[in-house]
């Protein structure tokens, strides 16, 4: 399953936001509510993944322009904490 996009959170957060606002349903306006903060959370997160994936791009096309190896620290985190690394290790043969 792909990860939301900023954008696509960004949206979905103005669009409960918008419905909390205007429902003449006090139930509707508090679960738009609710959503709208669940969402917000979600842009923060798409955030700070795309950020990581755009600083990691930059360095390994930086890397490539320079002819240099991989370095180990460069590898992106998973997004799971009991994974560990998103992509496989490069040195690792097996």
């Amino acid at each position: 399953m792909q990860q939301p996009t900023l954008q696509m959170c960004r949206a979905q957060h103005e669009h409960h936001h918008d419905l909390s606002l205007s429902s003449a349903l006090p139930n509707v306006r508090r679960v738009a509510a609710l959503a709208a903060l669940a969402w917000a959370k979600e842009a923060g997160a798409a955030e700070k993944r795309e950020a990581r994936a755009e600083r990691t791009r930059m360095v390994r096309e930086l890397d490539n322009v320079l002819h240099l190896p991989p370095r180990p620290d460069d590898r992106v985190l998973s997004e799971n904490p009991d994974r560990g690394f998103a992509d496989p290790d490069p040195s690792f043969e097996g």
